[in-house]
């Protein structure tokens, strides 16, 4: 019986923190290089390991006392959304689809701003390994996770007879694909942003990387 292997990508195949931190690093470039401005990548990484989400520029900005560049931010965001990023995929997610691409089909479902889940996905080299990537910003903000029109779509192109669904976000990614009877494999990776968050009824099993996860991609 054939098996689709569909999965996320932050946190998943790659930690999402290096995104940040490339992101934050290339900001900073940007700003030294056009404002004079130094240290604001450490202060942003900084402020978001304090806990600082959405409004981290702007705090950023503040406490290194240029708040005359505040007008500037949503420039700021949109280059951090279309910078290179300086990631790479975990050595286990590697490992795996390189077992996988002979066996099944594979897919990837990603929320997320448009710009930077594609740049994400090019860099991890998601055309030499993936059948289908359905970037859900494509399909419009009503329909990002947990909305089920991305796994439906999925099902339909790939077309395996047996599905499983491999992310890490217990607040929405699992929903969806366990109503329609896909298998659910949480992978809760060290320093993921989701770590702390237990595990639901939706999920079926969890592991901490890819390793071992082969034989619980069916029932």
């Amino acid at each position: 019986m054939s098996l689709a292997v569909v999965l996320d990508l932050d946190d998943t195949l790659y930690l999402e923190r290096d995104y940040i931190r490339s992101g934050f690093t290339s900001v900073g470039t940007f700003l030294t290089s056009e404002h004079g401005l130094n240290r604001f990548a450490e202060t942003a990484w900084q402020l978001f390991e304090e806990g600082v989400r959405r409004t981290t520029f702007d705090q950023a900005l503040d406490r290194l006392g240029r708040s005359d560049l505040l007008p500037l931010v949503s420039e700021l965001v949109m280059h951090y959304r279309n910078h290179k990023p300086a990631i790479s995929l975990c050595p286990d997610a590697e490992e795996a689809l390189l077992r996988w691409r002979s066996n099944y089909e594979i897919g990837v479902i990603t929320d997320g701003p448009l710009e930077s889940q594609r740049a994400k996905a090019g860099v991890l080299g998601a055309a030499d390994w993936a059948d289908l990537v359905v970037f859900t910003a494509e399909l419009g903000g009503s329909f990002m996770k947990p909305h089920p029109l991305s796994f439906e779509m999925a099902q339909a192109q790939l077309g395996g007879e047996r599905y499983a669904y491999v992310a890490d976000n217990p607040h929405k990614d699992f929903v969806a694909p366990h109503r329609l009877g896909w298998r659910t494999v949480r992978i809760r990776r060290q320093g993921g942003l989701h770590y702390d968050v237990p595990s639901g009824e939706d999920i079926d099993v969890e592991f901490s990387d890819l390793t071992d996860i082969d034989a619980q991609l069916v029932p």
